[in-house]
């Protein structure tokens, strides 16, 4: 029995080079996108650290408002039901002076090397 061979000729598909090509833009586009997600994923942090720390100024004055500006705004009186402060996953918060006229608070995310501070003014800086 004789068995025909088909010629190659007429089947479609890719070619090697072709394909190779198509490796090699895809690696590309993932060498660009890989870093750009880092610090998208750095900046997501930071702005759940300040946010954070901006909803503790607030559930403060809050407190401050039912009572005097004088008692002290602690991180648990802020967290408490009547006050509402949620603190995010992974955001480290700290009171470090709890009276209206001094307030100061710190905030920092566990995924970032960025630590954040506010005063009694409502100012955050790094």
């Amino acid at each position: 029995m004789l068995t025909r061979i088909r010629s190659a000729g007429n089947e479609k598909g890719f070619t090697l080079i072709e394909l190779l090509i198509v490796i090699a833009i895809i690696g590309i586009l993932a060498a660009i996108a890989i870093p750009q997600f880092t610090q998208y994923k750095e900046r997501a942090y930071n702005s759940a650290a300040k946010a954070d720390l901006h909803n503790l100024y607030l559930a403060c004055k809050a407190y401050w408002v039912d009572n005097t500006a004088s008692d002290d705004c602690t991180l648990a009186t802020a967290t408490a039901s009547t006050y509402g402060l949620i603190q995010s996953n992974n955001v480290t918060l700290a009171v470090t002076t709890s009276t209206e006229g001094a307030f100061a608070a710190t905030a920092s995310h566990s995924s970032s090397s960025t630590s954040y501070s506010i005063d009694s003014a409502g100012n955050v800086s790094s």
